[in-house]
């Protein structure tokens, strides 16, 4: 099982916008063969600033993942109101 983090900075005057486009992308993505569990999270300090937290049966699912049609349309929809590139990270489960 591969296990991804992304954090997601917006500008933030965006946060209404981006939590739409997330939660959007969240429901699609839940929907794919390959996902196990995707969650959402929005900082409380910083309600610009967003982690999914997503599991996946394989890392082919989580590349198949990446070139879905929602994901290229949250990231068209998201791109002037992005802060900074998404920082997406793959972790291996240890304990």
């Amino acid at each position: 099982m591969i296990h991804i983090l992304a954090r997601i900075t917006f500008k933030p005057d965006a946060a209404a916008s981006a939590r739409t486009i997330l939660m959007r992308l969240v429901e699609q993505s839940r929907q794919e063969a390959g996902c196990v569990s995707y969650e959402l999270y929005q900082q409380q300090a910083a309600p610009h600033v967003f982690q999914t937290v997503e599991q996946w049966r394989d890392q082919d699912s989580a590349d198949a993942h990446m070139k879905t049609p929602h994901i290229a349309a949250a990231i068209a929809a998201a791109a002037s109101i992005f802060a900074a590139p998404p920082e997406i990270l793959s972790y291996d489960k240890l304990a």
